[in-house]
């Protein structure tokens, strides 16, 4: 047998493992419903065996080309770091293909994933799901409530982003909560326009990632296409907004992130939601939460047997 090589991520159980291969923690908590991997997703999502109920992507929007923008007042370069740096659109679609077939082997067949982004991405994003048999569901508009200025005074200004919703397999059927999302929305069908802000000051308390996005987005996401208990996968959790808001209303997460900057605030996110005093004030600011009368959950604090329903 050859040399066995370590991959330092979240220990989710006894993962079948593929290649001879050690996955070490990175970091779990202690109730085994938040974990995180730190390293590049195209490398360990090949690496263990298991089927997620919905997935959360927010990938590279590959903007940062010397942009500016406007943050608090001051005028800001938007340029994010050198995995969101600009590529030629025949790469993006590359990239787009390769991440998505990974993903769709580890969703489960009425599985579910979401994916962010604006128009540099999201048509990429959308001609590879109809390419790899995807079924695309719908694509919600985000419209922000409290965008940015343009400054250049020379465009409409940017005020949102786009989410696609599809599922695994054309004919298999999905989880949609419609009587709660109807419910949320004053008992109105809820459309695909979203009004929600951007990220709120009390989400940054622990660092902030340039591309975090809002735990009320994510929340309502979580809600809207799984069941509590359920598991959840971000291959690029930046500071795992998806596994803060996936645990606030009691659904496992599995997250990937390349940089440890970013997987350190992610940690420091999980352990202050552990404070019950502050979980109770972030579930009080997510509308949706309230609305939707949804218990704080005991899974994340209380649960004995964390994998009694999962085949590790």
């Amino acid at each position: 047998m050859g040399k066995t090589q370590n991959i330092y991520v979240a220990d989710i159980g006894s993962m079948d493992l593929a290649q001879g291969k050690t996955i070490c923690p990175y970091y779990k908590s202690s109730s085994h419903d938040f974990n995180l991997l730190c390293g590049d997703t195209f490398e360990l999502l090949p690496q263990f065996n298991f089927k997620f109920d919905m997935i959360f992507a927010d990938p590279p929007y590959f903007l940062s080309s010397g942009g500016i923008s406007v943050q608090s007042g001051k005028v800001v370069c938007v340029d994010k770091g050198d995995w969101d740096k600009s590529m030629s659109p025949e790469e993006i679609n590359e990239f787009n293909l390769k991440w998505l077939s990974l993903c769709r082997e580890k969703l489960k067949d009425n599985g579910t994933i979401w994916i962010s982004g604006t128009y540099h991405n999201i048509f990429s994003v959308a001609n590879c799901l109809t390419q790899l048999g995807y079924k695309i569901l719908n694509v919600i508009t985000w419209a922000k409530t409290n965008p940015p200025p343009n400054i250049s005074c020379r465009y409409f200004t940017y005020s949102t982003e786009f989410i696609i919703w599809a599922r695994k397999k054309e004919k298999v059927a999905h989880y949609y909560n419609y009587e709660l999302m109807k419910k949320l929305n004053d008992d109105k069908q809820m459309t695909d326009v979203w009004r929600l802000p951007a990220i709120a000051t009390w989400e940054k308390t622990c660092g902030k990632h340039p591309t975090q996005k809002p735990l009320a987005l994510l929340t309502r996401i979580i809600l809207a296409s799984t069941k509590e208990g359920e598991w959840i996968l971000d291959p690029f959790a930046g500071s795992s907004t998806t596994g803060i808001a996936a645990n606030l209303i009691g659904r496992r997460f599995l997250g990937i992130e390349r940089e440890q900057q970013f997987a350190d605030i992610s940690v420091k996110r999980r352990k202050e939601i552990e404070n019950l005093k502050i979980n109770a004030t972030y579930r009080s600011k997510i509308k949706d939460i309230g609305k939707s009368m949804v218990d704080a959950p005991t899974l994340f604090a209380n649960e004995k047997e964390p994998y009694a329903d999962l085949p590790f």
